[in-house]
């Protein structure tokens, strides 16, 4: 193997729980948006269809008090994938593998873990969540920008594209999931479900895009189609997909594989999926697509882990 499987495995979830982090702050950010003026009854179906999303266990009452819900996933470290959790995990990993990145990576994800970090322990960030959510946002996007700008593109750049693309579609067809009622549903009150439509399209930072390739007037079928299967929206599953086959083909070419091997039939499968596998009736048949993502992305990451992770010696001479 060309590269250390302590490395691939740090590397890749450096950037899964960068991803996860961002994702997190940007459903946040919507649903608080969202509580402006709304009925108390669809108030607590967007925070539940959050904790859905987000797959947590919401109470057995269906009761959900804001306040604490927002605590829970952005600043109590007890809970492994809260916002403050997912960031400490990520600049972890990125501080085992030091050598492996840019100085600049390091200290772009240091300073965002310190920034984050100092705002919760002094309570800063509950005068301010959205600007506190918005510098998340920024120092996501700004750590991705670094990256590729000054890291060789080559076997740890791949492992980070693979993170960051299964972690995307895993929590796209989460999000999708826990709208999959209303979105099949959707005709029984439209002018309603409209401002749901632009709120998920929001939680994918997707909107601006969408309209751009249709109009402003979401439907269902159109926003599905977008979030799942479209080529050029680098949040879409399928865009995942394209990537997570790409780096997979170079990884594979770079060790000088002779053969096909169980992560790149595991990609090449998913690819397949996205590509081809759409319809006219996909609203219909939506939660069994998206169990079929979510399937997918662990074939993916079980594929990644056994080949180049956690691989045995008879793995090694086989590959």
């Amino acid at each position: 193997m060309a590269m250390l499987s302590r490395v691939a495995d740090s590397l890749y979830w450096m950037s899964r729980y960068l991803e996860r982090a961002e994702h997190t702050t940007r459903l946040l950010d919507v649903t608080l948006h969202q509580l402006i003026d709304v009925d108390p009854v669809l108030s607590q179906q967007r925070w539940l269809r959050l904790w859905q999303a987000l797959q947590y266990q919401h109470p057995d009452d269906g009761s959900i008090t804001p306040q604490p819900v927002v605590q829970l996933f952005t600043a109590d470290s007890q809970y492994s994938d809260a916002i403050v959790s997912t960031i400490t995990a990520a600049r972890e990993n990125a501080r085992q593998v030091r050598e492996h990145i840019s100085s600049e990576m390091w200290e772009q994800i240091n300073r965002l873990y310190l920034d984050i970090r100092q705002q919760i322990s002094s309570q800063q960030w509950q005068h301010a969540p959205h600007r506190f959510y918005s510098t998340i946002k920024s120092g996501s996007h700004l750590f991705q920008g670094i990256t590729d700008a000054t890291m060789s593109h080559g076997e740890g750049w791949d492992f980070i594209q693979i993170g960051r693309a299964v972690e995307r579609a895993n929590n796209t067809a989460n999000l999708l999931l826990s709208h999959t009622s209303a979105l099949q549903t959707s005709q029984q009150d439209g002018r309603m479900h409209h401002a749901e439509w632009i709120g998920l399209l929001k939680m994918c930072s997707a909107f601006e895009a969408y309209c751009k390739v249709h109009t402003p007037d979401v439907t269902p079928q159109r926003l599905v189609f977008f979030l799942l299967y479209d080529a050029e929206f680098p949040r879409s599953v399928r865009f995942g997909a394209d990537t997570i086959l790409h780096s997979v083909e170079r990884i594979t070419r770079r060790n000088g594989q002779l053969r096909t091997g169980r992560p790149q039939r595991a990609a090449g499968q998913f690819q397949a999926m996205l590509e081809y596998g759409h319809n006219e009736e996909q609203l219909l048949n939506l939660a069994h697509d998206l169990h079929q993502i979510h399937h997918g992305c662990f074939q993916i990451d079980s594929s990644l882990r056994e080949s180049h992770i956690a691989y045995t010696i008879d793995t090694a001479v086989m590959a």
